[in-house]
């Protein structure tokens, strides 16, 4: 799966280009925005402004989907440096948890039907 950048509006604060590179990156938004301000303060404010103001034009804005995959994706990890997202072990823990048991259901729901006659006869037909 190729990662694409986007900007992330919904969660910047001006345009978010910011937050696009932080998700891109898989870094926090706010590590990110401290970087862009040194930058701006150390010298490269003309830079650093150019750069934002065309990444903002340049950049698509993040797709729906994509926003979707993400929150899926983030709510499964464990931070492994102090800058980085993630939730505790055991709110993981817990999320895997209620999945598992969300799978069961679906899993006994399509074992209850596939050994149903309704599913005999419908098959009975289709071979027909």
């Amino acid at each position: 799966m190729s990662k694409t950048l986007y900007r992330d509006p919904q969660n910047g604060k001006i345009s978010g280009v910011c937050a696009g590179i932080a998700e891109y990156f898989g870094m926090e938004v706010w590590l990110v925005r401290i970087l862009a301000v040194s930058a701006f303060l150390l010298g490269l404010g003309f830079f650093a402004t150019v750069a934002y103001i065309a990444a903002s034009l340049i950049l698509d804005k993040m797709p729906a989907d994509r926003k979707a995959q993400q929150y899926i994706y983030r709510e499964h990890t464990v931070k492994q440096k102090p800058w980085q997202a993630g939730l505790k072990p055991e709110q993981i823990l817990n999320n895997v948890e209620s999945e598992l048991d969300e799978m069961e259901d679906d899993l006994r729901r399509m074992e209850a039907y596939v050994t149903s006659s309704a599913f005999k006869v419908s098959r009975a037909f289709k071979d027909l």
